[in-house]
Order: structure tokens, then sequence, then C-alpha cells
């Protein structure tokens, strides 16, 4: 177009007053969408980053959360055992005969003659009882023998009597066996009469306690003037006696350790309170059944003990000849407690946990002696937590590495 046609347009000429020209449309539109593109391509870019941040934050929570769910524990593998060797166990020690003493009469005790700790031989006199109602009884008992046999002399004479009447006919065969009657009666009732004077007489001589067997008095439970009641249900014991050499002691043997002993084996036995000390004994019963509840074997040694260091009543342990083969041996903090029994945790080559089924040979306290269920390569969970099931994945923590080296 003209100027002259952009004069009657109204449409300003591209030349300003200066005399300069504008620049050209073309290029004004040029530079327009090159800016757009600029702008476009700031929020491209700004869009990008947001999503690369999203991205990365979403694949670090996630490692994060991985890592977080990863169960890391601590292992121990099992140790054998030495062969051999012996199994120790508690114990009690028991007189070898032991006795609480009761009266035999009633009455009130006189005076006693042996205090506890006291060692008396058999047939020691212990105490003196004042038995009055039995004194009385056995008078009483007697004067009716008396009575008895005086009745019993006069039958025996009339018997005979009756007998020479007899054979001169002078009474009848019934009268005569009628006498006869009458004098075995009496010498029934002499012997009654004397059976009851033995027997009060037997009561009598229990006035006189005295010790059934040589021994230690260990209890003296009656002071003189006490009333003393006859029997053993509800009354009190007077003393009790313990025969102190030998002594037996009593052992509860477990199941697993059933096939190990045998009559005449020796054992050794020690008591805390006598450090460094030992005592050599012989096992002299064995129980010919294992006990149901306890699921243990009731054992019976004999020890000597001539120089009373050893007292009736104490708690020993007993060392008892252990089996020939050794064991695994894993600590105490290992154990799970399921319904199903006994297990440990084991982590297999991929890790994986895998609980094991554990037959316990011996509780040793911090550590356990396993008769099967896990072998000596085996990784064993330490402290494994109640949660813990088959087929969870874990990861073996490293050991520390102590810092005591450190300059």
């Amino acid at each position: 177009m003209t100027e002259k046609t952009h004069a009657s347009l109204a449409i300003p000429s591209r030349e300003t007053e200066s005399g300069h020209a504008l620049p050209p449309r073309n290029r004004e539109w040029k530079r327009a969408r090159i800016a757009v593109w600029i702008v476009l391509a700031l929020l491209a870019v700004g869009a990008l980053r947001t999503v690369v941040v999203d991205v990365l934050q979403s694949r670090t929570v996630a490692e994060t959360t991985r890592q977080n769910a990863v169960q890391y524990v601590n292992v121990v593998s099992p140790t054998r055992t030495e062969g051999g060797g012996s199994t120790l166990l508690p114990g009690t020690l028991r007189g070898n005969v032991e006795s609480p003493i009761y009266a035999r009469s009633t009455g009130y005790l006189l005076h006693w003659y042996a205090d506890i700790g006291t060692r008396v031989k058999q047939g020691q006199l212990l105490a003196d009882l004042d038995t009055p109602e039995i004194d009385q009884e056995l008078a009483q008992a007697l004067a009716q023998r008396q009575q008895t046999s005086s009745s019993l002399g006069l039958a025996k004479s009339s018997l005979e009597r009756w007998q020479q009447l007899r054979q001169r006919d002078a009474v009848s065969q019934q009268e005569l066996d009628e006498r006869q009657s009458t004098y075995a009666q009496g010498l029934a009732n002499l012997a009654a009469a004397d059976a009851n004077v033995q027997r009060l007489r037997q009561l009598e001589s229990f006035k006189r306690i005295v010790a059934p067997f040589a021994g230690v008095v260990t209890q003296r439970n009656v002071d003189v003037g006490d009333l003393i009641d006859a029997g053993s249900g509800t009354s009190r014991a007077l003393f009790a006696l313990a025969q102190s050499d030998p002594l037996r002691v009593y052992v509860q043997l477990p199941q697993a350790y059933a096939q190990n002993v045998a009559d005449g084996q020796n054992v050794v036995v020690t008591q805390a309170e006598l450090p460094g000390q030992q005592f050599h004994g012989a096992i002299t019963h064995i129980a010919g059944a294992i006990d149901v509840p306890t699921r243990s074997l009731q054992i019976e040694v004999t020890l000597p003990n001539p120089d009373g260091k050893l007292r009736p009543g104490a708690y020993v342990q007993v060392a008892l000849p252990a089996a020939a083969h050794a064991r695994l041996m894993v600590p105490g903090n290992v154990l799970l407690f399921r319904a199903e029994g006994p297990r440990v945790a084991v982590v297999d080559a991929n890790g994986n946990v895998q609980l094991q089924k554990i037959v316990i040979a011996q509780d040793l306290g911090q550590s356990l002696e396993i008769e099967s269920g896990i072998e000596a390569t085996d990784r064993i969970i330490i402290n494994p937590s109640d949660s813990i099931a088959d087929g969870d994945h874990v990861q073996i923590a490293q050991p520390q590495k102590s810092g005591k080296g450190a300059p």
C-alpha cells in the first residue's frame, strides 16, 4: 500500500517524526514468538523439576521404608560339649534311719535326759513318764486275776469231787459235765486276766522312752510337766532321732539321663557351705519307674559320713556320670516358647527364618544342652522377638568393634 492509501485509511506512517522508520511488523511477531517459547520452556523445566523431585523423594521414602522393614538380628553358632563328664543335679541329705519318737502311754513328763544334738546309743533312756491311770488299771487287773484264780481253784476241786461221785454213780453225767464246763470257763477267764495284766505291764513299760537306734537327737518338743498323749495321730513327737553315718542322698534324675546310671556307680557330692571339699558315695537304689508328674527317676546314694561334717536335711549337689556322647550347647536366651514346644529361630543362607523344634537334654541355667533339632553349623538368633515366624526375612547385624584399643 502507498502512503496515500495509508493516509486515506488514517493508518499512521511507520516513520517517526524524527525521520526513523519503525521495525518491520514480522520482526515484532518473531520476537513475541521467541518470548512465548522461552516462557513455555521455563514452565516445562519447572514442571520437570517438580516431577523429578517427587520421583526422587518417593524413591527415598520407599528405600527408607524398606530399610526400616529389615529386621537386624544377632546370631550365634552352637558349641559342642566334651563327651563324658558329669551331670550336676540337686539332692537332699537324709539320715540312714530317721524317726520321730512318740509315746505309747498317756501321762506327764517327769524328766528328759537327751537334748538336741545329743548322740545316743540304742536303748538309751531319753525320758520318763508318770502314768497314774495305767498304774491303777494294772493294780485292778492284778486283783481281778487273783479273783479269777481263786474261782478257778474252787471249780477245780468241785470237778474232782464230782468225778469221784460219778464213779460211784451218785451223780448224773449231766451234773458232771456242768462242773467240767465251769472249770473250763474258769481256765479261760484266768487266761484273759493274764493277757490283760500283760497288756497293762507292757503299757507301763512305755513310761521309759528309749532310743530305738543309735543316732543324734535332732528335735526335742517337750519339757517337764507336759501332758503326753499316746499315739501319733494328733499328738506331737517327743523327740526326733536320725542316724547320720552313713547318709542317704535322694536325687531326681531327668528322664533323658535315666539310661546313664546303674547300681554301684560312684558319685561326687558337694555342699556350697563347704567349698573345696568333695564327698564320695555310691548309687545303691534306683526306682523302677519314671515319676509321671515330673518325668524323672529317683535314685538313692549312700554317702559315708564318719566325721559328721554333713548333716541330714542339707541341700547338696550330686555329680552323676553323664552320657558318653557329646551334645550341642547354646545360650539360654535363644529359646522360644510355643504351644508345640520349645523352638529356636535358625537363619538360612537366604536370610529367611526357620523355627526348629529342639529337645533339651539339660538346662544349665545360662546355657542349654540340646539333644536334637539343630546342627553345629546353624546360625541361631539371640533374643528373638515373640512375633518372629517361619519365613521372615532378616538381616544379620555385623558385630560391633570394641573401641578400647583406639589411642
